[in-house]
């Protein structure tokens, strides 16, 4: 036998373990691509609510998935390390100043995250589109609104910061409603 048939033989032998190993090799990447993708996709729907617990899932992802991407990563530190510096004495006078303050800056360094991601997944994002892009209907941001003054209220009621107004009504005096209630039964 010559060189040539051993390197044919070679070739029949080796070239489908080959190609085995160059399609999972491909296909690891496209789920790790995936991956990526999922994240990034929760977190641009979910930018204009980043209190959902989607998002806050995802934020918490990052370090896994982007842990090779190290301007992704490092964007997500400042952000994580920004959330730690939110300020905490609700009695403050300054309080409310200064929370406005802290989630703005928050948008601020969760646009340049979202910006990193884009790059790096081959989207052309600018960072105006990343910040005002979003779209939260009236109504969703009235009725988060409701739910945070009615949880405040409960919270202040039961920690007794507040107490609950009562008025007592002499029942002997009949009011509109009770004399068109009585009218109906006779």
């Amino acid at each position: 036998m010559t060189i040539s048939d051993w390197l044919v033989i070679f070739a029949i032998i080796i070239a489908p373990v080959l190609a085995v190993q160059i399609q999972k090799f491909i296909e690891n990447r496209k789920v790790i691509k995936e991956r990526k993708m999922h994240i990034f996709r929760i977190l641009m729907t979910t930018r204009a609510t980043p209190l959902a617990s989607a998002h806050v899932e995802a934020l918490n992802m990052i370090d896994i998935e982007f842990h090779k991407d190290k301007e992704i990563v490092n964007a997500w530190k400042l952000l994580l390390d920004h959330f730690a510096n939110y300020p905490k004495d609700i009695q403050d006078p300054n309080y409310s100043t200064k929370l406005n303050s802290c989630a703005e800056k928050s948008n601020e360094l969760l646009t340049g995250l979202l910006y990193e991601m884009a790059k790096a997944l081959n989207y052309d994002f600018d960072k105006v589109h990343l910040r005002r892009g979003a779209y939260i209907p009236k109504g969703h941001a009235d009725i988060a609104l409701e739910q945070n003054f009615i949880l405040g209220s409960l919270t202040d009621l039961f920690s007794g910061k507040k107490t609950l107004p009562i008025s007592i009504v002499n029942p002997s005096e009949k009011t509109d409603e009770n004399k068109v209630r009585e009218e109906k039964e006779i």
